[in-house]
């Protein structure tokens, strides 16, 4: 971890992960590298815990999952943590597990950060992070016009799963999934998963969940369109 230089000398030296630094913005961008997992909120600086096992096999599966889905049909971007999003110019820093950025928004996109609200955020559920995840961020994302924003608990014997979605009054509604445990997205048209695949200790295979989600022809339909490939290409090609 990057110590600040003495012009950008925070008023708490960092030492420990879940620790809340005071500095400003601009002294947590000359403290902070791209190993720092923290955020910046109100002239403070929270320092992520480490993400336990249950945590980042969330994530990973949901990275694989979504990415493949958004690259075969050009939805646009997804990233995970650690990358800041800050969704208004005097707002604060934050680093989702996962940010989708749709393709009509790639503008607030740099090599630095999210200039502005992603379309979808995911939160994974950490012990440190429960007050954070389903409260001060429920409302900062609603505030600033995150259209869709899951949290998801994956911690044993605590395993849940909420998903909201922005109304016509800027407002999270709560959508729960259909009778088959089954949770269809509002900002990625055409995307479902069951429930049970993020709270599961074991989540299936991702390219056996993504032919449950698109069929398994469609997908293949899909690949080759993204690979500028047709069937008619394959025979061409074979003869």
């Amino acid at each position: 971890m990057a110590m600040p230089s003495p012009e950008h000398q925070p008023s708490t030296a960092p030492t420990t992960q879940g620790q809340r630094l005071r500095m400003s913005y601009e002294e947590f961008l000359a403290w902070a590298d791209e190993d720092v997992h923290a955020e910046w909120v109100d002239g403070e600086v929270i320092v992520q815990m480490p993400p336990k096992e249950a945590h980042q096999r969330v994530v990973a599966f949901l990275m694989s999952l979504m990415g493949l889905f958004i690259q075969l049909y050009k939805l646009g971007r997804l990233l995970p943590a650690p990358f800041e999003m800050r969704a208004l110019p005097d707002g604060a820093a934050r680093e989702p597990d996962l940010i989708f950025i749709a393709h009509e928004h790639l503008d607030r996109l740099s090599q630095e950060r999210l200039s502005g609200p992603a379309d979808l955020v995911v939160e994974v559920i950490s012990d440190d992070s429960v007050a954070r995840d389903r409260a001060d961020k429920f409302y900062e994302y609603q505030e600033v016009g995150v259209r869709e924003y899951w949290i998801l608990d994956s911690r044993p014997g605590r395993e849940r799963t909420d998903f909201y979605v922005l109304d016509e009054k800027g407002r999270y509604r709560p959508v729960p999934p259909d009778s088959d445990a089954r949770y269809y997205s509002t900002v990625l048209p055409g995307f479902w998963l069951y429930v049970d695949w993020v709270t599961s200790v074991e989540p299936p295979a991702v390219l056996t969940a993504l032919a449950q989600i698109v069929g398994p022809q469609k997908l293949v339909e899909a690949i080759e369109a993204s690979a500028g490939t047709s069937n008619a290409d394959r025979t061409t090609d074979v003869s």
